[in-house]
């Protein structure tokens, strides 16, 4: 799971002992007044952004209905599960780490959870379909093209899938006051009070899930991403190579290049940012007692912030660095504020650039993509 996972003292005694222990120690583990101030401001900082970024991301594709394309549904399907994460991982993450124990009921421990492993399941296989449409059109560019139905299809595909593969989540997540029962006579603090911990029958299928999830949810996708690319970076070079010394045709590649250098920063810093975290619950999973002090929440809290970050990233990548999407934020800031816009704007989506040589290849002056 991308978050944080506390163990049920019922499946074995010295998992019990650890959780206790941590609990015993919670006085000398509070944290000051200014770090608490800036963990919040942080995070409200990351949320905002995060919210609005991909919220304006969104409405700026729905009102180009002209232009819209593979590309533009797919990044607008990973601003969707990235305001999922938002809403539903943030304030619930940043409130139950400050104090420990679980106010938001059953329902919402279920619930989060799930949404959660779902989200992020989302993000990382739209970007998956974003590096296969990209292989489609440069590496094989007289093959299979993806077309507008077919990323409807592979988003509805990908939604039902981590819908499935998250289910165990909202299952095994439940409420207990078992870690802090013997807390209780120590401090009034945690008097009726629950947490919110995956609940599995044995230690062996707990770690097998999520282990299966790591690998599945993270690493596979990020690997086939990065073999993707890493072969539409080699045929863009020979491409180069070949080209005749035709402005037009050299242009073409040169745009050709930028655009795909700005996915793969997207897919870059996505995987960058979850890493800290993923690398935080396989410490915890297989040698939690290494992670059982005072350091254990502050850690935590540094890597699933980094995590967080990136649901920054892809408007900041694909709309902040993308001149007509600043032209289009500002009309939209405008109409907004019940302004007309004096200017009209053209604007030819990523999936529309295509590198083949062939007579049917676009010519430089339609390619409107400014990165």
């Amino acid at each position: 799971m991308m978050g944080k996972t506390i163990q049920d003292p019922d499946m074995d005694p010295l998992v019990a002992n650890s959780s206790k222990s941590q609990f015993l120690h919670f006085e000398s583990c509070q944290s000051s007044l200014p770090a608490v101030f800036l963990l919040i401001t942080a995070y409200a900082i990351v949320t905002l952004m995060g919210l609005l970024g991909n919220l304006c991301l969104i409405v700026i594709i729905g009102k180009q209905k002209e232009n819209q394309n593979v590309t533009n549904i797919l990044i607008a399907n990973l601003s969707v599960s990235d305001i999922f994460i938002c809403v539903m991982c943030i304030p619930f993450t940043v409130a139950y780490t400050l104090m420990d124990y679980w106010i938001f009921g059953e329902a919402m421990c279920k619930i989060t959870a799930f949404v959660q492993s779902m989200s992020v399941t989302v993000s990382t296989f739209s970007l998956v379909l974003i590096a296969v449409e990209r292989y489609q059109l440069i590496v094989n560019p007289r093959g299979w093209k993806p077309n507008i139905s077919h990323a409807f299809w592979g988003i509805l595909f990908i939604w039902a899938f981590s819908l499935i593969t998250s289910t165990p989540f909202f299952i095994f997540h439940q409420v207990t006051d078992d870690p802090l029962r013997n807390l209780s006579s120590h401090s009034d603090i945690y008097t009726n009070k629950v947490v919110c911990i995956e609940m599995w029958p044995s230690i062996g299928e707990r770690l097998g899930f999520t282990t299966t999830t790591l690998v599945f949810q993270y690493f596979f996708p990020l690997i086939f991403i990065f073999i993707c690319y890493l072969k539409i970076f080699v045929c863009l070079r020979k491409r180069h190579g070949k080209v005749d010394k035709i402005r037009e045709n050299e242009s073409r590649l040169n745009e050709s290049k930028r655009i795909n250098a700005m996915l793969i920063s997207i897919v870059v810093t996505f995987g960058a940012c979850w890493l800290p975290l993923n690398v935080f619950n396989i410490v915890f999973d297989w040698n939690y007692q290494a992670l059982m002090n005072c350091h254990h929440d502050v850690v935590f809290t540094l890597c699933h912030l980094v995590a967080m970050i990136s649901t920054c990233v892809n408007p900041f990548f694909y709309g902040f660095l993308n001149k007509n999407f600043q032209k289009d934020l500002v009309i939209l800031l405008q109409n907004l504020r019940c302004f007309e816009s004096q200017k009209v704007y053209e604007n030819i989506a990523l999936s529309t650039l295509n590198t083949d040589e062939s007579k049917g290849s676009l010519k430089l002056n339609n390619v409107v993509a400014n990165v």
